[in-house]
């Protein structure tokens, strides 16, 4: 049928994740998408398959018999966040080993995909996904420990650019559809952050000012108060210029995302 032929495959690699359940989700619902995904857990959580269209079984270990035609993925920190708004082009230099892996996943998709985009983030947060994840979600763990009333600290020199979850599944799908519509080799580098500078303090009187808490209980205190035992990047925020003008997509500003968050969170 010529419907079919039209039809198009996308793997979701890591689909019972935060980002991959919402990007499934999206997926789904959109024309001419076959979607499938991997999971890490023995089984696929029930409530995810139980949302999704269809649920055909595929192979735990399928062979791998070519090198895909298009890669898109989505990386964390890679700069060394000794200053503000980071652009594509700025140097990478990431301070801990989780940082290197991506800089080094970001070299071997340039070196052997034909076709890609790679995507840069900090913090993504927004509502909890079908299945619920078993981390702890930014936005709503400081819902919960400032409604307790109680004295909370949270760092005011550690600074990032949180993006709304959604923004970046609008990001990918659009990145996706342009691809599988036009036909053309993709080979992309951006920057997909929000559009706020914000310290983790800054954040916390975010959700506070949205949910009416008292703002004095929530203490001020510096990064270096706390031994994490491994070095965190001080500034990632990012430029997002090139994402605007590229796919002409403008992140909501993150009360709007905290806010929209609490109320999909009131709404389940």
């Amino acid at each position: 049928m010529a419907g079919e032929e039209e039809r198009k495959r996308v793997l979701v690699v890591g689909g019972s994740g935060y980002l991959g359940q919402h990007l499934l989700a999206a997926s789904s619902a959109a024309d001419r998408l076959d979607v499938a995904f991997t999971h890490h857990s023995p089984a696929p959580p029930q409530p995810l398959l139980d949302a999704l269209p269809l649920r055909p079984r595929l192979p735990r270990r399928p062979p791998l018999r070519r090198r895909p035609r298009g890669d898109l993925r989505v990386l964390r920190p890679v700069y060394e966040g000794v200053k503000s708004f980071y652009k594509e082009e700025d140097e990478t230099v990431p301070v801990n080993m989780y940082g290197k892996s991506k800089v080094a996943a970001e070299k071997l998709i340039v070196e052997k995909c034909s076709n890609y985009a790679i995507l840069r983030s900090s913090i993504i947060y927004g509502p909890q996904t079908i299945s619920p994840v078993a981390k702890s979600l930014p936005v709503q763990w400081m819902d919960g420990v400032l409604s307790q009333g109680q004295q909370v600290e949270f760092f005011n020199d550690e600074f990032r650019c949180p993006v709304y979850v959604k923004d970046m599944v609008d990001v990918i799908l659009s990145l996706t559809k342009t691809w599988l519509s036009d036909g053309k080799k993709v080979q992309v580098l951006l920057n997909v952050d929000g559009p706020d500078r914000v310290s983790r303090l800054q954040m916390a009187e975010s959700v506070a000012v949205v949910r009416g808490y008292n703002p004095s209980i929530i203490k001020s205190v510096s990064a270096s108060s706390v031994n994490r035992g491994v070095a965190s990047p001080p500034d990632i925020s990012m430029d997002i210029t090139k994402l605007t003008q590229i796919l002409g997509i403008k992140p909501i500003s993150f009360q709007d995302g905290v806010r929209s968050t609490l109320d999909a969170e009131a709404s389940t």
